[in-house]
């Protein structure tokens, strides 16, 4: 693995971490929702990451068939939560159904700081990571001299 490789491995990790952030940010700035565009409460959104090969070029394709160890982070989907809305009894509330229940989103926000936290601290270590990769290039530069 050479410099190049180690930085856009790591800045493919912060990329994802980066929209695990924006939705968890979503999730939280709509815990309220109670009506969207396709109706109905928001639905809590999560990203699906996958280990892929990096992107596919002549010299890539070469490096990977040698040590077929490197892998990059990509987002290969965001899903939405399948778990039914919770109901809430608030007949005053425009969007109540006739039995004066509002579908509220499920999203808790204790699991969303939780996950907050995990997606800061997995940027923290790409952000180490390049940090290092950079360092011990300097560091080799320096052997040089």
């Amino acid at each position: 693995m050479d410099f190049f490789d180690a930085l856009n491995v790591s800045a493919s990790g912060l990329s994802a971490q980066r929209l695990r952030m924006n939705l968890i940010s979503a999730n939280l700035a709509n815990i309220n929702t109670t009506r969207t565009r396709t109706g109905g409460p928001y639905r809590r959104k999560d990203p699906v990451f996958a280990a892929q090969a990096p992107e596919a070029s002549f010299r890539n394709i070469l490096r990977n068939r040698q040590t077929e160890l490197l892998k990059e982070v990509s987002v290969v989907g965001i899903v939405e939560d399948t778990r039914k809305p919770i109901m809430k009894y608030d007949p005053t509330h425009p969007d109540a159904n006739d039995n004066g229940y509002l579908a509220m989103p499920n999203i808790n926000m204790m699991e969303e700081m939780v996950n907050m936290i995990s997606a800061t601290r997995s940027y923290e270590a790409g952000i180490t990571a390049i940090q290092s990769a950079k360092d011990m290039a300097l560091k080799a530069l320096e052997i040089g001299q």
